[in-house]
């Protein structure tokens, strides 16, 4: 009978199995390979090269600038997305009135779960296509219109936004502008994630915190966040994912500039592959990449690791 199930299993799962190897991991194996190699993409000629593309890359004055830009996104976009997401998932399910008895949402928390979790259904080049408007660095651009009309703005001297390379607080103002996009597309599937979780919790622990003397702040800090390190340390690891790649916003709206002011790892293999024809350095790029991102998220995982409660 098990030689029965083992062989269903397998002759179920073969397809689903060969199809993932060749179209994943085979194209991945290929990039290692492609990566030893001088190949310029268009020609069936590949010069084995050894690590020379490795070494390259770590002087490469533009992969440095495009590294330090991922860590920028890496250190606020978790932090700042997973902040948020906690904050409204928490209003939305514990953050109603004091005044009244029993543990509850705010007012329409169920019209407020829509309209937050929307923007996530558009596709990311879609938003950031839709925020390049409203970015936009003249007088036809959202803001920029608003500013203008209400008197902020000179209409000789608009905002540059996205255009803006100037740092503050020693990142270029263009990145501060995308962080904004990619947290806004984002931060309400998380707090669909966090509020499902949060509704798992039993609703005597918030009313006994309460009981206690525990305020809603309180309750948010020692009893919602303890409780969902689990559910947050897997939207980390994801998020540490999207903040190192970033290609979407920055392709549709910066292309890397201005002056790569706002160059990514992404935007960089594509330059390299793309544009100056150096597929085997592009795919070394590409390599180290996800070495980096492979190591970030088994470290992540052991930082946040702990034994799962009980409740």
């Amino acid at each position: 009978m098990r030689h029965g199930k083992a062989r269903f299993a397998i002759g179920f799962l073969f397809a689903p199995v060969a199809l993932y190897v060749y179209y994943v991991v085979w194209p991945y194996a290929q990039a290692v390979g492609y990566s030893l190699t001088s190949w310029g993409g268009f020609n069936p000629e590949k010069t084995y090269v050894g690590f020379k593309n490795y070494r390259e890359l770590i002087s490469d004055p533009l992969v440095h600038k495009a590294f330090w830009h991922n860590v920028f996104f890496l250190v606020t976009l978790p932090l700042v997305s997973i902040l948020l997401a906690l904050f409204f998932a928490f209003l939305l399910n514990v953050g109603g009135r004091s005044d009244k008895p029993g543990i509850r949402g705010v007012r329409g928390a169920a019209f407020y779960r829509v309209v937050f979790f929307f923007p996530y259904l558009l596709s990311l080049v879609l938003v950031s296509i839709m925020w390049g408007a409203i970015y936009r660095g003249d007088e036809n651009g959202f803001l920029n219109g608003i500013f203008i009309k209400l008197g902020w703005v000179d209409r000789e001297h608009p905002l540059k936004f996205t255009a803006d390379p100037t740092p503050f607080l020693g990142v270029p103002r263009v990145l501060w502008f995308i962080l904004i996009i990619t947290i806004w597309a984002g931060v309400g599937f998380y707090m669909v994630l966090f509020s499902a979780a949060m509704q798992s919790i039993p609703k005597d622990i918030y009313e006994a915190a309460l009981l206690d003397g525990a305020s809603r702040s309180q309750t948010f800090f020692r009893v919602t966040i303890p409780l969902l390190r689990e559910q947050v340390s897997t939207v980390w690891i994801y998020l540490g994912f999207i903040a190192l790649d970033m290609y979407a916003p920055v392709a549709a709206i910066t292309r890397g500039g201005p002056n790569d002011a706002s160059q990514v790892m992404g935007s960089i293999i594509n330059r390299y592959a793309f544009v100056n024809g150096r597929y085997g350095y592009a795919c070394a790029i590409g390599v180290a990449l996800a070495i980096f991102a492979m190591l970030l998220a088994i470290v992540q995982a052991l930082v946040t690791r702990r034994a799962k409660i009980e409740y």
